[in-house]
């Protein structure tokens, strides 16, 4: 039987793929390929993952003895539950998804960091008005109608956080759902006031003379865990050699993909592996990668997040967060 596996969407340019696995398989990491022990990872289909596949095209996880086969993800919290059922061993995902796995107990730990927002200059997102809004500041979004990929997760909750910093009432704003890619045709017909969209948007929006409002994340919480890596505690205790071996794997990945040096080679991954056309996946906003966790700044996230009524209570971050 094939089964679709899904992530939190994440701020980054979605590309519409769909990845499936055999759920009948019994544990993913049980079987091996010549001396590699395979390996399931969940990964959003999106630029930031080319962390992940130029790692694994370097060999950096071989070198390990793992054979990582990354799943492509659609979007939502389905991630949680193949991995509570042990369909993927790992899952790479934004905060909200163990943020909420965590309030109902069921096991889920982040072991690791995998991207952050910059905590200055250009930042891998943006919420850019339509010209003819009239928008020209965050307090002005009170009221209007404000596109996010996804509701419930960072982008609503910094985007609030935003427009209350600069004198605005967030509880009056408009959110709505909309894809990263149709974000622009909205703008344009009327539908909605603004977007909350990452690169290569927020230069194609800006670029046809629509205002860009605020860098939310950077507005709020510079620097804002925006990807962390999970599994479950049962597995850190079952197959602590396994667990050990990927993230020591993947903390060598992250770095290998932040040194200027592979920067080719990370782009090349988008080009291997996304439908982005070249002159956009050379110049995309890449975004920080590192494997250390901010905890500070996951904290943040979820008080924000319970201030906004999006969690309605804190998660345990002693619990939630076993830094490996």
């Amino acid at each position: 039987m094939k089964k679709v596996i899904a992530l939190g969407l994440i701020a980054a340019t979605a590309i519409a793929l769909t990845g499936c696995t055999d759920s009948d398989a019994s544990s993913p990491s049980d079987s091996t390929d010549g001396d590699l022990r395979q390996v399931r990872v969940a990964a959003l289909p999106i630029t930031e993952t080319a962390a992940l596949w130029g790692g694994i095209k370097a060999g950096i996880f071989a070198k390990r003895g793992l054979n990582v086969e990354v799943l492509p993800a659609q979007g939502g919290a389905q991630a949680i539950p193949a991995l509570l059922n042990g369909d993927i061993d790992f899952a790479i995902g934004q905060p909200f998804g163990p943020f909420r796995a965590d309030l109902q107990d069921l096991g889920v730990v982040v072991i690791g960091n995998y991207a952050s927002s910059y905590a200055e200059g250009d930042d891998i997102n943006a919420v850019v008005a339509s010209a003819k809004s009239g928008i020209t500041r965050p307090a002005e979004l009170a009221g209007r109608r404000v596109a996010v990929n996804s509701l419930g997760a960072a982008g609503d909750v910094t985007i609030m956080a935003a427009v209350e910093k600069d004198g605005g009432d967030p509880s009056t704003i408009k959110f709505v759902e909309v894809a990263f890619p149709d974000a622009p045709a909205q703008l344009e017909a009327g539908n909605i006031d603004a977007a909350w969209v990452p690169e290569p948007f927020v230069t194609q929006l800006r670029s046809r003379g629509d205002t860009f409002i605020v860098a939310p994340y950077q507005a709020v919480v510079p620097g804002l865990t925006t990807l962390t890596t999970i599994t479950t505690k049962e597995r850190t205790e079952s197959d602590a050699k396994l667990v050990d071996d990927f993230a020591a794997a993947m903390k060598e990945t992250l770095q290998w993909a932040q040194d200027p040096a592979n920067e080719a080679a990370v782009r090349q991954a988008i080009k291997d592996n996304l439908q982005l056309p070249e002159p956009v996946a050379d110049s995309v906003k890449l975004p920080e990668f590192g494997w250390d966790l901010d905890r500070t700044s996951l904290q943040t996230l979820a008080e924000l997040a319970q201030k906004y009524k999006v969690l309605d209570k804190q998660p345990n971050l002693d619990r939630l967060i076993q830094q490996k």
